[in-house]
C-alpha cells in the first residue's frame, strides 16, 4: 500500500529543509492550517494524519500493531522515507509530540530539532508528579467514552479548547471528533492517555522546544518543567493562551516561538564542526521572516 494514501500524507514547498507535523489525538492534519502554510515559503512541509484519523486508511488500523506510540513511530519513518531527506525537524502537538520524541530516540540523527506543542510524558498523577488526573478520574473519563461517544466527544471537546474562551474552536474539534470511527477512537484513547514515556525522556537528544499553555486543563503547568529537567537539549516557552491547542488559539504567539527557535538551531548547526549528519551551511532555510497570523 502506497504510504501517502495510507497517511493521507500532503508536501508542499520546495526548501531544503522539510518540517513534519504530527497532529494529536482525534485531530488531523488541518489542524495545522495557521502554521504550516507559512513555514512552507522557507521549508518543505510535510502534513499527514495518523491512522485512525481523517482522511487515512481506517481499514489498516490493527490494534496490535498501534497498542503502543511506537505503531506511529514506524509509520512516521515510512513517510520520512517516501518524502523527506536530510535530517527533519518535526512539530507534534499533544500525543503527535510524543510519537515524534520516540522517534528521535529510535534515529537521532535523522532530526535536527523536535518542537513540542502542549506535550505530556503522562497524564495520570504519580507521587510528586502531576499529570492532571488521578488514575480514577481518567478511567472515569474513559469510561464515558465507552459507553456515550458522542456525549464524551461535546463534553471533553471544551475541556481540551478552553471552552468559552474559544467557542469557534469548540465546536470545530467536537465535530471532527464525531467524524472520528467510535471504536478505533476508544482504542486509541486509551494508548494515548495511559501511556506513560516519563522515562524516554532521557534518551532523547535531539533539541526541543516545548511550547506550554499558560492554561490548559489536560497539561498542567508542572508538566512544563518536569520536561525541561529530564528532556536534555530543551528550551520551555510558555504562551498566554487557554486551552490545549495553541497552534489553533494562539498561532501567532506559536509561530514567533517556533521560528525564533528553529532560527536558532540552525545558526548552531552551521556553526559546529562538520559530521556526517549536519546540514551543509547552504542548505539551512533563509533569514527568519516573523509575522502575524491570521486566524479566520
Amino acid at each position: 500500500m502506497s504510504v501517502r494514501f495510507r497517511n493521507n500524507v500532503h508536501v508542499a514547498g520546495a526548501g531544503p529543509s522539510t518540517v513534519v507535523f504530527i497532529h494529536g489525538f482525534g485531530c488531523d492534519q488541518t489542524m495545522w492550517r495557521y502554521l504550516a502554510p507559512v513555514l512552507k515559503e522557507r521549508y518543505r512541509v510535510v502534513t499527514y494524519d495518523l491512522v485512525g484519523c481523517g482522511e487515512s486508511d481506517l481499514q489498516v488500523y490493527d490494534r496490535d500493531k498501534y497498542a503502543t506510540l511506537n505503531g506511529h513511530v514506524d509509520d512516521l519513518f515510512d513517510i520520512l522515507e517516501a518524502c523527506a531527506r536530510g535530517p527533519v525537524v518535526l512539530v507534534g502537538h499533544s500525543v503527535g509530540a510524543m510519537i515524534g520524541m520516540l522517534a528521535t530516540i529510535r534515529a537521532p540523527a535523522r532530526f535536527a530539532a523536535q518542537v513540542m506543542l502542549s506535550p505530556s510524558p503522562c497524564f495520570i498523577n504519580d507521587g510528586d508528579y502531576i499529570g492532571g488526573f488521578n488514575p480514577e478520574d481518567l478511567e472515569a473519563l474513559l469510561a464515558t467514552m465507552e459507553d456515550n461517544f458522542l456525549g464524551w466527544s461535546l463534553d471533553v471537546a471544551p475541556l481540551i479548547t478552553g471552552g468559552e474562551h474559544h467557542p469557534a474552536l469548540t465546536n470545530e474539534l467536537a465535530r471532527r471528533f464525531c467524524r472520528n470511527d467510535a471504536a478505533i477512537m476508544r482504542h486509541f484513547a486509551r494508548v494515548a492517555f495511559l501511556s506513560d514515556h516519563r522515562a524516554d525522556l532521557p534518551r532523547s537528544s535531539v533539541p526541543a522546544l516545548v511550547l506550554q499553555c499558560s492554561d490548559d486543563l489536560l497539561v498542567p503547568h508542572e508538566v512544563g518543567p518536569y520536561l525541561l529537567r529530564h528532556l536534555p537539549n530543551s528550551t520551555l516557552r510558555v504562551i498566554d493562551n487557554v486551552g490545549h491547542c495553541p497552534h489553533l488559539s494562539a498561532p501567532s504567539a506559536s509561530f514567533m516561538a517556533l521560528d525564533a527557535f528553529l532560527a536558532r538551531i540552525w545558526s548552531d548547526r552551521q556553526a559546529a564542526p562538520a559530521c556526517s549528519d549536519a546540514i551543509p551551511t547552504d542548505t539551512a532555510p533563509g533569514p527568519d521572516k516573523t509575522r502575524s497570523i491570521r486566524q479566520d
